[in-house]
Parts: C-alpha cells; sequence; structure tokens
C-alpha cells in the first residue's frame, strides 16, 4: 500500500487552459498530480500526466464530475483552486437574466459546488484557494455584475474558513489586478493607464498569482484561512 506521507498531492484546478489558470496548472503541476477542468479551450499544451476534464461550471452535473476525475485519476484531493471566471458587461438600460446568472454560476456558485462535491474526500491539511479580483472591492465601470460575483464570492471564502476550520481545511482567496496575458491583449492606452495606477509601474503575469496561490495552498500557508491575498502591485493605492 503506499504511504499516504509520500504520495504527491493532488490539486483541482477549475479554468486551467489558458492565461492565469495555466500559469497555475503548470506551476503547480511540478510537485502536485492536477486535474484541469477546461470549458471551451481543450489543453493541447497539457502533458500526458496532467489530467483534462472538459465541463461547464454552469452545469451543477460539472463540479461532481471534475472531483470524481480527480479521485478516481490519483486517488485523493488535497487542494481546489477555483480560478474559472466569466466577465461580462452589465447595462443598466437593460436586464439580461440568463447573462446575470451565468455570471454567478461560474464565479461564486461554482465555488460552493466544489466544495460540497470534494468535501467528503477532504483530509485535514487540505486547501481551496479561489481566484477573485480587485474589482470586488473597486467596483469595475460596465461590469457592475461581475465585480459583484467576486464580492460575494469573497464573503463566501470566509464564511467557508469559518465553518471548515474544525475541519482541518483552509478555504482562502488570491486578488489579482491588473494582469497581462499573452492571449488576452489589451491595447496599449489602456495597458499604460493600468500601469500608471500600479505602484510597481508593471503590470503583472500570470505567474505573479500562480505564486501566490502556491504559497495559499501550501503547508507554508498552514495557520492562514478566510483572507484575501491582493496581488496587484499596489494598484490604485
Amino acid at each position: 500500500m503506499t504511504d499516504p506521507a509520500t504520495t504527491r498531492k493532488t490539486a483541482l484546478v477549475t479554468g486551467g487552459a489558458r492565461g492565469i489558470g495555466r500559469a497555475i496548472v503548470e506551476d503547480l503541476s511540478r510537485d502536485h498530480s492536477v486535474v484541469l477542468l477546461y470549458n471551451t479551450t481543450r489543453p493541447e499544451w497539457a502533458a500526458t500526466e496532467i489530467k483534462t476534464v472538459q465541463g461547464d461550471l454552469r452545469d451543477p452535473k460539472t463540479a461532481p464530475k471534475a472531483v470524481a476525475a480527480a479521485i478516481e485519476a490519483f486517488g485523493r484531493l488535497d487542494v481546489i483552486v477555483h480560478n474559472a471566471g466569466l466577465v461580462a458587461p452589465t447595462s443598466f438600460e437593460t436586464f439580461e437574466p440568463d447573462a446575470a446568472h451565468s455570471i454567478f454560476d461560474v464565479n461564486t456558485f461554482a465555488a460552493h459546488a466544489l466544495l460540497a462535491a470534494a468535501l467528503p474526500h477532504l483530509q485535514a491539511g487540505a486547501a481551496m484557494v479561489n481566484i477573485s479580483s480587485v474589482n470586488a472591492t473597486l467596483p469595475p465601470k460596465g461590469a457592475s455584475l461581475y465585480g459583484a460575483s467576486k464580492a460575494a464570492l469573497e464573503l463566501w471564502t470566509r464564511a467557508a474558513a469559518k465553518e471548515m476550520g474544525p475541519r482541518g481545511v483552509r478555504v482562502n482567496a488570491v486578488s489579482p489586478g491588473a494582469i497581462d496575458i499573452e492571449d488576452a491583449q489589451r491595447d496599449a492606452d489602456l495597458r499604460q493607464a493600468f500601469i500608471d495606477m500600479t505602484a510597481l509601474e508593471r503590470m503583472g503575469t500570470p505567474q505573479d498569482v500562480a505564486e501566490a496561490v502556491r504559497f495559499m495552498a501550501s503547508d507554508a500557508a498552514s495557520f492562514i484561512t478566510g483572507e484575501v491575498l491582493v496581488v496587484s502591485g499596489g494598484y490604485r493605492l
């Protein structure tokens, strides 16, 4: 029988096919077994040892499906990184219920679905890290429901941490600022505006976020729970 103490931990990363999610997957896969959940972008780059699962987190069957895939492939689940997110413009002149529900389904409710599906398999020392946004506290113009969904995610993170504490399961969030993502480039003027509003005078990289996630998921953060780690380079100080 394999000694659990010497077995690689298993991490489930949602939205792991590109951008920040890809950086998180690539970073964690150095010393974790990884399950990558993607929706529309097939991760052709993923190494064969990374288990990939397709699913839309707006579908209530997807979270249990992803957790089951982790248990089937690796026999355990230690880390959940809920990175998948949906950004959509919000107009105050109209209301589109389906679009609004989709934003909250992916950004907020999926975190609860993932934890509920995983809970029977989580041991003391397990960790969940949710990817929030500085827009949870700095309202984005034209995307109010996105900001609201991230604010709700941060409150949910604190509530989950309080309830999971007696089980030894930690729940935290990482809140990125302006991140320079290769496959979602902004125009030069907008990039410069973000840089001008950032104390370190640069945009962040997906790896900046991935390293913060690694810390929050690791035993080095064993006494940290219910917190939001802002990774923004001092955005809008």
